[in-house]
């Protein structure tokens, strides 16, 4: 039996197209192809990206679970619009769900050991120092796995879950707003406060400390508050960001 005739095969190649075709609308949406309110239909839309309309039904209705999209009544959807009390409660629950996992984690620590990774990320953010141009790639993708490793010690597969779906709303993430702070003067002050936010994290971590690391992760997460305030103050970046165009101001 050749490849191509083998059903696993050709399941995991429908399961590869729809995952192309979700990130490809993802970001069209999060760019601002499409504008806040405006209805997207199956056959027009699939027609546009050269697609056939069963991943395009089953990628806005994945977006519409996300909370990027909208039923509409007479059928399709609309793109959501987002104000900023959305954006607000967004970093507020995120910094509860952060906050949990980090208490969580203690808890459940059983060996000094199961630290090290946590410890080694940021140990390699300290020695890049304060992000550069140069730097900053590297730095987000050690802060993403910073904030993973917390997730993963916490040893919850639901609020893992229950994470990533709100990190895929606009400006929820912690990498859609740290790609633009450092283009500020402020950004140096907010840099500071983050890695000593992480320093006490892993500290109350390891010593078992729940609801300090609580307190700090919840804390920590209002970073991602003050970063917008700032970028606020520059209607252009806050367009560039993804997710930029659907806020209504």
């Amino acid at each position: 039996m050749v490849e191509s005739e083998n059903p696993s095969f050709r399941g995991s190649e429908a399961d590869s197209h729809l995952a192309r075709t979700l990130l490809r609308l993802r970001e069209m949406i999060l760019a601002g192809e499409f504008e806040p309110g405006e209805r997207i239909s199956e056959a027009p839309l699939a027609a546009r990206m050269g697609v056939s309309r069963t991943p395009i039904r089953l990628t806005l209705e994945r977006l519409a679970h996300e909370g990027l999209l909208e039923p509409y009544p007479s059928g399709g959807f609309i793109v959501r619009k987002f104000t900023l009390d959305n954006l607000w409660e967004g970093i507020e629950v995120r910094g509860l769900i952060e906050g949990g996992a980090a208490r969580i984690a203690a808890e459940r620590l059983e060996h000094e050991r199961d630290l090290d990774n946590l410890r080694k990320c940021q140990a390699e953010m300290d020695t890049l120092g304060e992000p550069t141009v140069e730097t900053f790639p590297a730095y987000l993708e050690l802060n993403e796995k910073f904030h993973a490793e917390v997730i993963r010690l916490a040893k919850n597969d639901t609020l893992k879950h229950v994470l990533d779906r709100l990190l895929s709303l606009p400006l929820a993430s912690r990498r859609a707003l740290v790609s633009l702070q450092t283009k500020f003067p402020e950004s140096k002050e907010i840099f500071v406060i983050a890695r000593d936010q992480h320093l006490q994290m892993i500290e109350a971590i390891a010593k078992r400390q729940g609801a300090r690391a609580e307190s700090i992760a919840r804390e920590h997460a209002q970073i991602s508050r003050r970063a917008l305030e700032l970028i606020l103050g520059h209607a252009e970046a806050l367009v560039s960001l993804p997710g930029g165009p659907l806020i209504q101001r």
